[in-house]
């Protein structure tokens, strides 16, 4: 006969596996980062970038599809993070490192591992607010770490079609290394566009902007993601200037 105990231990064994299918997309995301990585080592600037969009792909499925298979777990948490500070983290620090701050001297080696430190600092950050309540979950703290990697991935696609090199092109990189990683670990807010209800319905004209973004993406991916995460990145110091100046409510 079981008793309780025997019961309980049954169950911690079964615990001690992991779950297959979110993790993969994990993994996903790890090996497009890794990868991007060992693709600026050999000059592939324009596969890097691919890589860290994949990475990014990956990254927003692993999380839904744990939450729509019912498969959410401590270690599926865990591992998502270690992920994604070699995705969005070590991955575009080293390829924008390999790509033009290389070329600074001790100062681009130095802004490469600023952005790297901003990452795991957002990461942390972002760890230790999970499972309490929020001020308003409209808004993140600080410009999230994936879409930070995007704009960096579309600066260096958009570089790579027009051939944009030189010392100056280099100090304009290293200024904006810098200063996307100073927004990481700031506290000016971003919309999480976690109050958007994809299961309701919407205007016809909202599908219609979907299609359109589409289709731009397809015609030309590296200026149309560069300009969405561009934008996305602006939108911070913009709602903090109008939250200064008592245009919006803080």
């Amino acid at each position: 006969m079981k008793t309780v105990e025997n019961l309980e231990e049954i169950k911690q064994q079964r615990t001690k596996g992991i779950y297959l299918l979110p993790n993969l997309f994990t993994t996903c995301g790890l090996f497009s980062g890794f990868y991007a990585i060992v693709a600026a080592m050999n000059g592939l600037f324009t596969y890097a970038a691919i890589a860290i969009f994949i990475a990014m792909i990956a990254d927003s499925l692993d999380g839904r599809v744990a939450r729509m298979t019912h498969t959410e777990s401590e270690f599926g948490a865990q591992y998502d993070s270690l992920a994604d500070m070699v995705a969005f983290g070590l991955a575009p620090a080293l390829v924008v490192y390999s790509l033009a701050l290389s070329h600074l001297g001790k100062i681009g080696w130095l802004a490469a591992f600023f952005y790297a430190a901003a990452t795991g600092l957002r990461l942390a950050r972002f760890n230790t607010q999970i499972g309490k309540p929020a001020a308003d979950k409209r808004y993140f703290q600080g410009l999230p770490c994936t879409p930070t990697a995007g704009f960096v991935a579309g600066v260096i696609w958009v570089q790579q079609d027009y051939g944009l090199t030189g010392p100056f092109f280099n100090i304009v990189m290293g200024v904006l290394t810098v200063s996307v990683a100073a927004l990481m670990v700031s506290n000016m807010r971003y919309r999480s566009f976690k109050d958007i209800d994809l299961k309701g319905r919407v205007p016809f004209v909202a599908i219609l902007i979907v299609v359109l973004l589409f289709v731009a993406v397809a015609i030309s991916p590296p200026e149309v993601l560069f300009v969405i995460f561009l934008l996305y990145a602006l939108s911070g110091p913009v709602l903090w200037l109008k939250a200064k100046f008592g245009l919006v409510k803080k």
